[in-house]
């Protein structure tokens, strides 16, 4: 079952991700980034990779592709706000684009 974050959550986790570049949607309480990658193949690359954490973790991102550029939403539909699988997954995207 999926929760949204405490408070005390999103005080832990939160300022290492904005630290990061994540930014949080004024709209409705979700994560935002723009990666930026060095031609098509490899941001393609990068979302393959995701694409089979995602489909592993039951939890997909909202994302838009144009050239070497990504931006991706993360929050939780069924909870409709933030949860930890919002967490985990902006940190495995952080991970993966840093290699």
């Amino acid at each position: 079952m999926n929760v949204l974050l405490t408070q005390a959550e999103r005080d832990a986790a939160l300022p290492e991700l904005l630290a990061a570049g994540w930014t949080l949607d004024e709209t409705r309480d979700a994560l935002v980034k723009d990666f930026t990658f060095k031609g098509f193949v490899s941001a393609f690359g990068w979302m393959t990779q995701i694409a089979i954490f995602a489909e592993k973790w039951d939890h997909h991102p909202e994302w838009f592709n144009v050239y070497n550029r990504v931006t991706v939403t993360l929050t939780s539909h069924d909870v409709s706000g933030l949860s930890p699988r919002d967490i985990k997954m902006a940190r495995k995207m952080d991970a993966l684009a840093a290699k």
